[in-house]
């Protein structure tokens, strides 16, 4: 069964530099060359998701350059349906300034751009040409704040499910958990609401999700890195899914991206939580072993493989 899934995001091209290192404050690290690639949030999760077999509608802004312009034939080229990106004027497409270490760890730095002109009314007018087409809705936070929230307000009104990937954790998912989005942050995003909703102390992933939970009435899914995921169901009861293993690390930027992507394209194809989260978590960790946020995204048949071979392993 093929999902049929709306994203809603950010796009970005993304300026990439492989060094030893990381850079530390005030420091310069030198590359050999500098790679370009597609990027964004919303973008990459979409590009995840229709290569792991969904049909997918892209919702964003680009400005009116040579960037957004490439950035659309991207999308486009993967078969993505990308009739609700506007073309912003007066405004650049998104940027990403990406330092990737030897060890495959990131720091990123994000220019928002036409990303942060997206309105409520361009979202207004995709949702509205989406009525009765979806079966699940994919935000990240990257974009304007308008924008999310109208995203999972016009979500929750149809009676969609909508996934809420809170990166960054900005100040206006607390009015936002009341309608019930399944939110899918990392580690540090989580602690972030937490504390964003008056939680104290150093909480633990169970106990900082669980609250999570129940505040929403929906699940809470923790990407945990190479430690797999956290899926925290309405209850409050968490079930731990470990990584596959992964035998070279080599560029860790975009595998919350995948797993977002295939995770909601799985909700949207009627799988249950735990298996979308299983097969997401699969297809992040195979995407870490190639450079580059988009160009290391599996497609359906390597995702299966690899499942297929962890089955087969387990005792």
């Amino acid at each position: 069964m093929t999902g049929r899934l709306l994203v809603v995001g950010a796009v970005n091209v993304d300026m990439v530099v492989m060094a030893q290192r990381l850079p530390g404050p005030g420091e310069t690290v030198v590359g050999k060359d500098l790679q370009r690639h597609g990027g964004g949030k919303g973008a990459n999760s979409a590009v995840a998701a229709v290569r792991s077999g969904a049909e997918v509608r892209y919702v964003g802004a680009v400005g009116d350059d040579e960037f957004g312009r490439t950035a659309l034939a991207e999308l486009r080229a993967e078969g993505i349906d990308i009739a609700d990106v506007t073309i912003k004027e007066d405004v650049a497409t998104g940027a990403a300034l990406i330092v990737v270490d030897s060890t495959g760890e990131n720091q990123i730095a994000v220019a928002a751009g036409a990303n942060a002109a997206i309105t409520a009314k361009d979202v207004g007018t995709a949702l509205a040409r989406a009525d009765g087409w979806p079966g699940c809705v994919l935000v990240s936070t990257e974009i304007s704040t308008e924008a999310v929230i109208s995203v999972v307000e016009g979500a929750f009104e149809r009676g969609w499910p909508c996934v809420l990937n809170p990166a960054p954790a900005i100040s206006c998912i607390r009015q936002l958990l009341d309608l019930s989005p399944i939110l899918t942050p990392n580690q540090g995003e989580l602690h972030d609401i937490y504390h964003l909703l008056g939680g104290t102390g150093g909480a633990t992933v169970e106990s900082a999700a669980a609250m999570l939970a129940v505040r929403t009435g929906a699940p809470v899914v923790v990407t945990l890195g190479a430690d797999g995921v956290l899926v925290c169901d309405a209850h409050g009861v968490s079930t731990r899914i470990p990584a596959r293993p992964t035998y070279c690390v080599t560029d860790t930027t975009g595998a919350g991206d995948t797993f977002n992507g295939v995770f909601t394209a799985c909700l949207a194809a009627g799988q249950d939580i735990l298996s979308a989260a299983r097969r997401g978590v699969t297809a992040a960790a195979l995407s870490v072993e190639t450079a580059g946020a988009r160009t290391s995204m599996p497609r359906a048949s390597a995702i299966d493989a690899a499942l297929a071979t962890a089955d087969h392993v387990s005792p």
